[in-house]
């Protein structure tokens, strides 16, 4: 096609093979959307396309990626914001003619069969090195090891008896990302074999940094767990499941004691007004599920 839709905070080039999608570096545009710069999204890692009303008289163009095919978006596991979503695009409504127009004619490169997983990744992972900070410590990824400096204000008695840790990308068999934007937000690394299971809670495993208050913000923290989890991918064949390795880790137990207290810890962040109802309410009922 070669055609550019030029929409708020990017720009796609639809050309014969693939989209590529060109970020805008304003400050206005998401942070994510600064940090990826541009992204080349192949037709087979398109599942759909579609093209409905969005908010204050525009309309958006939503390519969705298979499963399976973007370590982005298997990493978010379907966290991130709609206005953080690089697979949307946001356009004047005035412009939805047009935005049909290449809608249909993206989805006349899309097959039956590209709503099934995909078995490799077809997008290309944020390239390394990367490093961001949490509350703990310091991560760095060089491309075949990922490191975590601990620091001594935030990181736990746990992390600092094991001391600073370095993981080889083939000792290694996913990535656990939860967003820095919800309660008890964090980066865990899954281990192929380990000698003893893996705590439950991040802020004690020493695989995993603890986000909080400007840490491990999702322009930062979500690119290094997607390079992360491609270069896990790339290690061989069976480095991860067929689900993909952004799925959760294996649910642990906890002991009693301790959960009750991390509800007693809610309970103060909840009365304090650092939680909402909701949110109180949600992480609770989660808690108690681990019993």
């Amino acid at each position: 096609m070669g055609d550019v839709l030029a929409g708020f905070h990017a720009a796609w080039e639809f050309e014969s093979d693939s989209v590529l999608i060109r970020f805008e570096r304003g400050i206005r545009t998401p942070r994510l959307f600064q940090t990826l710069g541009e992204r080349r999204i192949p037709h087979e890692a398109i599942a759909a396309v579609t093209l409905s009303p969005g908010k204050r008289g525009t309309v958006v163009l939503h390519a969705v990626p298979r499963p399976g095919a973007d370590p982005l978006m298997e990493a978010a596991a379907g966290q991130l914001k709609d206005g953080c979503d690089p697979y949307r695009l946001v356009l004047p409504a005035e412009r939805e003619t047009l935005a049909e127009y290449y809608a249909d004619e993206l989805r006349a490169q899309i097959t039956t069969d590209d709503s099934r997983p995909a078995d490799r990744y077809l997008v290309a992972a944020p390239e390394a090195p990367l490093q961001f900070k949490a509350y703990d410590g310091k991560a760095s990824f060089d491309g075949k090891l990922v490191s975590f400096r601990w620091f001594w204000t935030g990181a736990s008695s746990a992390k600092w008896k094991a001391g600073d840790q370095s993981f080889p990308i083939t000792d290694l068999c996913g990535v656990e990302w939860r967003s820095p934007e919800v309660f008890e937000g964090h980066l865990r690394l899954l281990r192929r074999e380990s000698p003893v299971a893996q705590p439950g809670q991040a802020d004690q495993d020493p695989a995993a940094v603890v986000f909080g208050l400007g840490y491990g913000p999702v322009h930062e923290s979500l690119p290094f767990a997607a390079s992360v989890l491609a270069a896990v991918r790339a290690s061989g064949p069976a480095a991860l499941t067929p689900e993909g390795a952004g799925a959760a880790a294996p649910a642990v137990r906890r002991d009693p004691a301790d959960i009750a207290e991390r509800i007693r810890h809610l309970g103060e962040l909840h009365q304090s007004g650092l939680i909402t109802d909701e949110e109180f309410t949600a992480k609770k009922a989660e808690l108690l599920a681990e019993l």
